[in-house]
């Protein structure tokens, strides 16, 4: 996501800018198993439209149950004891991983181009951040595959206990429309490194950028059935993965409602193990110590950030009373260099939403914030009359019932809260049932630690926002979640811990 030292398209004024290829035909639009190109066994198809345009971009082969079970007998073949994939020696895997970065970088244009064309967000975000982020996902993994290793643990008695790191096996995998490529390597990367198999579905609103990817897979080498991808929708594909008796692990991001399904779906089918990456309602604490200018910029990232749409968003930000004013005239001053327009226009720092069904969800918590008493600062409105284009939004004087301060907004809307007392608004940025990311800008760093130690979410940044890094843990507290992703901590998710112990003749 978003990284410090970059403007708000995502890349800094002396770099040079790349610019989108032209996407002529969409060569990728079936289901990828086994290393091969598959018509839907029901023989439906569905669009996917650019959220920019409203014009269909192609039609893709819609995976169901059946479909779902090709993809986990290819998975179980490729995994199972002898096969090509479990005899490679753990360097090579590592190599494995390493080419198909090497081709994502090869592909970087063209994939930033179908990311954005799917997703609507800008192209330069796209290349320079989504991209990005995803080659350095799979080249972290890459280095991990031969260092997860066991221990030799001292036990009583004239025993000796090694511990071994196995592959949990079948690992399926639900990723959402907001960042498809990244949460794709996001899921795929630690668990091929730790030897899996796995079967991922793609949001159906955003499949173009996974699906080029498998065609990677098969060109980096990776025996057939080790990567399968569904593209289909979350009733069908989507809990197909959940329910389904051949999985041993499930991965998911999106919202906190469908976590709770997938997580009652395991205990219901084979108690497949589940992480979980789900919604937040994220707390930023400003105090007056704070070098303003930064937090308004590092805020305002976190706030309008791919149109809104992260379960990061900066959605609650608490300012100290003294400096609550100045921070509000700031905040409005600096969302009128924001650049609405073509996402595909290098110059463009805000796209459009992701279809009409989240463009009303916002609209509508954007009107009950101006009924409910919020003071509408800048924005509030649609661009236009049939786009999904909504202004970058900004309220102050928020209260902490308000439905704005209650619910996940998904959208581009700040909400400026004020506050009197360090204690004060530790219990209130506590008081959610989401517990994902939080930030706090002071030049103290006594204070920022004593604060970020007080504050229950997975995630803390200081001074800063949205730098996530492939090397750090990501996940929530509470309801944002189960588990970890990215980092060594992730490894662990993808692994079966096995104890042997052997006796040891007591003549030694």
């Amino acid at each position: 996501m978003a990284q410090n030292g970059t403007s708000a398209n995502g890349v800094s004024d002396d770099m040079p800018l790349p610019k989108p290829v032209k996407v002529q035909d969409i060569r990728h639009t079936k289901i990828f198993i086994d290393n091969a190109w598959h018509t839907s066994r029901r023989g439906r198809t569905f669009p996917t439209f650019n959220p920019a345009t409203g014009v269909k971009i192609c039609d893709v082969e819609e995976a169901d149950k059946e479909d779902v079970d090709k993809a986990v007998e290819a998975a179980k073949v490729a995994g199972k004891r002898g096969s090509p994939w479990r005899r490679m020696d753990a360097s090579s895997r590592g190599r494995l991983l390493h080419k198909l970065a090497d081709l994502v970088e090869r592909d970087q244009l063209l994939l930033a181009t179908l990311e954005s064309m799917d997703t609507g967000k800008p192209f330069l975000q796209s290349f320079f951040i989504d991209l990005d982020g995803s080659i350095k996902t799979l080249r972290y993994y890459a280095g991990w595959t031969d260092k997860i290793q066991g221990k030799s643990l001292p036990v009583d008695d004239s025993f000796v206990c090694l511990t071994r790191h196995e592959p949990v096996g079948v690992c399926g995998a639900i990723i959402p429309w907001n960042f498809p490529l990244l949460m794709f390597m996001w899921k795929i990367a630690p668990a091929l490194s730790c030897g899996n198999t796995v079967v991922i579905k793609p949001a159906e609103q955003t499949p173009l950028t996974a699906l080029h990817v498998g065609s990677l897979i098969k060109e980096a080498g990776f025996p057939p059935g080790v990567v399968n991808i569904v593209p289909g929708f979350g009733p069908t594909a989507g809990a197909a993965i959940a329910n389904h008796m051949g999985i041993d692990k499930v991965a998911f991001t999106g919202s906190t409602e469908v976590g709770q399904l997938i997580k009652e779906a395991s205990a219901k089918s084979n108690l497949k193990r589940v992480t979980l990456e789900l919604g937040g309602k994220n707390p930023c604490i400003v105090f007056a110590d704070c070098d303003m200018q930064l937090a308004v910029e590092e805020t305002q990232k976190g706030a309008f950030y791919n149109q809104g749409q992260c379960c990061t968003a900066a959605s609650r930000v608490f300012v100290e009373e003294s400096i609550y004013e100045e921070f509000v005239r700031r905040s409005v001053e600096n969302t009128k260099n924001i650049v609405i327009g073509d996402p595909l226009d290098p110059q463009t720092s805000h796209g459009p939403q992701i279809d009409r069904q989240q463009f009303d969800k916002i609209m509508d918590l954007i009107e009950s914030g101006k009924k409910e008493g919020a003071r509408l600062e800048h924005g509030g409105a649609a661009v236009d009359e049939k786009g999904l284009f909504i202004q970058p939004t900004i309220f102050s004087g928020v209260e902490d019932h308000m439905s704005i301060a209650q619910e996940e907004i998904f959208g581009p809307v700040q909400c400026i809260f004020s506050f009197k007392s360090q204690q004060e608004v530790i219990e209130r940025a506590n008081r959610s049932k989401y517990g994902l990311v939080s930030a706090v800008f002071t030049t103290s760093m006594e204070k920022a630690l004593s604060v970020s130690a007080a504050l229950e979410t997975g995630t803390v940044w200081i001074n800063c926002f949205n730098a996530l890094h492939a090397q750090t843990p990501f996940g929530g507290y509470k309801m944002s979640g189960n588990g970890r992703e990215l980092g060594e901590y992730a490894l662990a998710e993808y692994s079966e811990v096995k104890a042997v112990t052997i006796k040891l003749s007591e003549t030694l």
